[in-house]
């Protein structure tokens, strides 16, 4: 099992130096990634007047100044993305920081306030059909092999981006979404790694062992119906303890049930979500010891 760090992308971590600053304390204390969110408003009553930082400049940044640690979004909405652009900043990231990028994506929400308030669609399907689109192009984008295609929601006409990504054939792909729902798992089951929600654990609560354990089962049996081979990751999050020892014993039994990653989060009805110290001190006690 490998260890992250999770911030979102607004209060103090809306400043890229501060994100900075997060990723070297993480590489240092023995942390294996850098997860940021990618918002625009979040809750816009919640967070009305905060700073937010775009996740792309957050990480380049976080890039910049560490050499061994994975950096990406926990997770990146591509249904109100532009998929040209959004190659373009990612191969970018994964050329910058020598192939270090893990590329996370769902539909994203609040959906009325990330997506109606600017007058983008709501419809679940809709924002189904673009993510999965999207996913497609992305993947055709990052190979730096010309790129035609005629599609529900995007039309591409010869186009090659380059620079290729650095990681070949792509950075890994990883998918979220709320379980016990199946379709989001299922798109998960085609790509490189799950990221599940749960409805009974809300952010930043350690899962329930018996979900999880079926989860894991539903994935790899749809796996197995699509013939997909290679590695795949199981990413779980929450809060743990600053004893290593104790939040070891906490997690083992996940890790023995399949999860590969624990991403460390702040329960996001907390006070210090956004608040750059707590962050700090948790990551100073290092990842948990298994």
């Amino acid at each position: 099992m490998r260890f992250s760090i999770n911030i979102p992308n607004f209060g103090d971590f809306a400043d890229a130096r501060t994100v900075a600053r997060v990723a070297v304390a993480a590489e240092e204390a023995g942390w294996d990634g850098l997860f940021v969110w990618d918002h625009v408003v979040h809750d816009k009553v919640v967070q009305r007047g905060k700073p937010f930082g775009d996740p792309w400049m957050l990480l380049t940044a976080a890039a910049l100044a560490t050499e061994r640690i994975r950096l990406g979004t926990l997770v990146t909405p591509v249904a109100r993305r532009r998929p040209q652009q959004l190659a373009r900043q990612v191969a970018t990231l994964d050329v910058l920081s020598g192939g270090r990028v893990t590329f996370a994506a769902g539909l994203g929400g609040p959906v009325a306030d990330e997506y109606a308030s600017f007058g983008e669609p709501t419809d679940p399907r809709v924002l189904a059909g673009l993510l999965d689109e999207g996913l497609g192009l992305l993947d055709r984008y990052w190979s730096g092999e010309p790129v035609t295609h005629q599609g529900t929601h995007f039309r591409v006409d010869d186009v090659q981006l380059l620079p290729a990504t650095a990681q070949r054939p792509r950075p890994p792909v990883w998918i979220a979404g709320f379980w016990p729902n199946r379709p989001p798992m299922r798109r998960a089951a085609r790509w490189d790694g799950a990221v599940p929600l749960f409805e009974s654990a809300k952010h930043g609560e350690i899962p329930p062992l018996g979900e999880f354990r079926e989860l894991v089962a539903y994935v790899e049996g749809e796996r197995e119906r699509g013939s997909a081979q290679g590695a795949y990751e199981f990413v779980l999050g929450g809060a743990t303890p600053g004893d290593a020892d104790h939040a070891g014993e906490l997690l083992a039994p996940l890790r023995d049930a399949g999860a590969t990653w624990w991403d460390e989060r702040q329960l996001q009805t907390g006070p210090g979500i956004d608040r750059l110290d707590p962050v700090l001190r948790r990551i100073e006690q290092g990842p948990p010891r298994l």
